[in-house]
């Protein structure tokens, strides 16, 4: 591989499988930086519920330099457009101070926006589009989507407003093909953590738990009682999601459990699903044994250096 300006490491998985810390232990012994691809940890003060674990960037006395985290303010909404350009500025930093990159995260829109080099592209909103969409069924407004060959640029849409909004975006690029700009080459090594099933099961469940005692609750009510809206951190899913609704009383605690262990289970299904969808469209991942770390941080180190 090619270890010049235009090389970057990639680590990606599902969540809970320990990319994080494994991305800055490789990190510490070749000199590299990271970079996160993670949606929700680029919100400030959203740190437990999206498994901000600063911890895992001190590696002994060594603290990791990280990007991408903590750049949004929390009520927002941040969009892969944005994350490109986060992201083009922050690789040309380290590169400038000729120091290895490390892209690493769960986000599949994120990572393939960086990996496939998408257009850079901001899309206006297109009211009159939005007006003629709106009598439209979610399901006849998915097969209008499904229509479009520009698909990686959808976020989430069982959501009707994202849905609405992704259609907004290939139309724009069909009609103002002339406005696109190329995303740089970068030549990348793809890694991906894995574990079996049921061990994902396992450690999903009881990070929960540990967040839950580390103070994830009273961390979504400050965000309440700071004046964010609490359909926008329902907004934000999974931890935000069913917290806020316990913090009002529409659900139990035991429910609020046993519905977010859930839905995280199916999100992680969801990535896994996402990034072998990545390979049939021909991005390489080299998959590793989660549980095998010592042997993970060489095999990384051996192949790209």
């Amino acid at each position: 591989m090619n270890t010049g300006k235009n090389s970057m490491i990639v680590i990606l998985g599902p969540t809970a499988t320990g990319k994080t810390r494994l991305a800055c232990l490789v990190a510490s012994r070749i000199g590299a930086e990271v970079i996160s691809a993670d949606s929700r940890q680029v919100y400030r003060g959203m740190d437990i519920g999206t498994g901000k674990d600063y911890k895992d960037y001190l590696v002994g006395a060594q603290q990791i330099p990280n990007h991408l985290i903590d750049i949004a303010e929390p009520g927002t909404e941040y969009n892969v457009y944005q994350y490109q350009k986060d992201f083009i500025k922050a690789y040309r930093s380290i590169n400038e101070r000729n120091k290895r990159v490390i892209l690493c995260g769960g986000t599949g829109m994120y990572l393939e926006a960086v990996l496939k080099g998408y257009q850079l592209l901001k899309v206006p909103v297109n009211q009159k589009l939005r007006v003629s969409l709106e009598p439209e069924s979610d399901h006849q407004l998915g097969v209008l989507l499904q229509s479009s060959k520009k698909l990686h640029n959808i976020t989430d849409t069982s959501d009707r407003k994202r849905l609405i909004r992704a259609i907004e975006i290939q139309h724009y690029y069909r009609n103002h093909p002339e406005l696109m700009e190329d995303f740089p080459k970068i030549d990348c090594q793809i890694f991906g953590v894995h574990f079996p099933r049921e061990i994902i099961r396992e450690r999903i469940t009881s990070r929960l738990k540990i967040r839950l005692e580390s103070g994830m609750i009273d961390e979504v009510k400050g965000l309440i009682d700071s004046g964010i809206e609490q359909e926008r951190l329902k907004f934000y899913g999974l931890e935000y999601k069913y917290v806020t609704q316990y913090l009002l009383d529409e659900l139990t605690y035991e429910e609020m459990l046993r519905l977010l262990n859930t839905a995280i289970h199916q999100f992680a299904k969801r990535q896994i699903t996402w990034f072998r969808r990545m390979e049939k469209s021909g991005i390489k991942i080299n998959w590793l044994d989660g549980a095998n770390i010592e042997n993970n941080i060489n095999h990384i180190i051996n192949r790209t250096l």
